[in-house]
């Protein structure tokens, strides 16, 4: 079976793969949603669902800080990678031994590529086709704002970062019927009086990666009093597989709470 992988390298297997290496979280959800518990062998250390494969698979460091030789001693045949999430020069030396899949996600159409394409190679294209309506058929369904809202979307403190115009979670913002204010690619640094001047309505704080909390939110608040300032859980926003199927309950829960407090 052979796939090209999303930023255009072959993937060729001769059967469908059994020792497999994740470097990314939200692929390795997938994985065991898929029903590979048996072939997964090594994950990320910040690949926490399911919690339990922490204690039953080889965790080979983090994903920009792999440990090479403990993933070749796992001796896969097959590497889930991520162009945004790895590091290239550490894919690339991978790629010298392994066949590696590297996702390239932006939006919703490109996740569910990325998800028919580990169907095929790991033998569970039944379980992505499931797991692929299931979030189609979600997102279909959603419901969105009568009027657009306009939305800052902020990842990181010291200094502030901000979800820009060509990534996933700008993607979904807009499926969510949301207008992101940021008009610059991947995630600029702006401090609060540049996003002051671009007037969001709300303010969205990510649990991820900067772990945003309440005790963030006073400063924020103190420099936006005409903006709504919300906490949101980074994995229902940025994670780009089954957990699909569980962010559209929580984005319909998180427009119902935007309607009940109107700005």
């Amino acid at each position: 079976m052979e796939v090209e992988d999303q930023i255009g390298n072959k993937v060729s297997l001769n059967n469908p793969a059994t020792r497999i290496v994740s470097l990314v979280p939200s692929q390795t959800e997938l994985l065991y949603d898929l029903g590979l518990g048996n072939e997964v062998l090594g994950i990320t250390k910040f690949c926490i669902h399911p919690d339990k494969w922490r204690k039953q698979k080889t965790v080979i460091g983090g994903t920009k800080n792999l440990h090479l030789e403990e993933i070749k001693a796992l001796k896969p045949d097959l590497i889930i990678a991520n162009k945004e999430e790895n590091t290239e020069n550490q894919v690339s030396e991978l790629m010298k031994f392994y066949p590696v899949y590297v996702s390239d996600v932006n939006d919703l159409e490109s996740a569910f590529r990325m998800m028919t394409d580990l169907g095929k190679l790991t033998g569970r294209q039944k379980e992505a086709d499931d797991i692929l309506l299931k979030a189609k058929l979600a997102f279909e369904h959603l419901e969105k704002p009568k009027e657009i809202i306009k939305v800052a979307y902020c990842i990181w403190k010291s200094p502030y970062m901000w979800v820009g115009n060509d990534t996933f979670i700008h993607n979904l913002l807009a499926k969510c019927g949301l207008k992101n204010v940021i008009d610059q690619p991947r995630y600029p640094e702006k401090d609060l009086n540049e996003i002051q001047a671009l007037e969001p309505e709300i303010i969205l704080l990510s649990s991820e990666p900067y772990p945003f909390s309440p005790k963030h939110m006073d400063e924020i608040e103190e420099k936006f009093p005409h903006s709504k300032v919300m906490l949101v859980n980074g994995e229902m926003f940025s994670w780009y597989g089954s957990r699909l199927i569980k962010a559209v309950p929580y984005f319909r829960s998180f427009l119902n709470q935007l309607h009940s407090n109107a700005i």
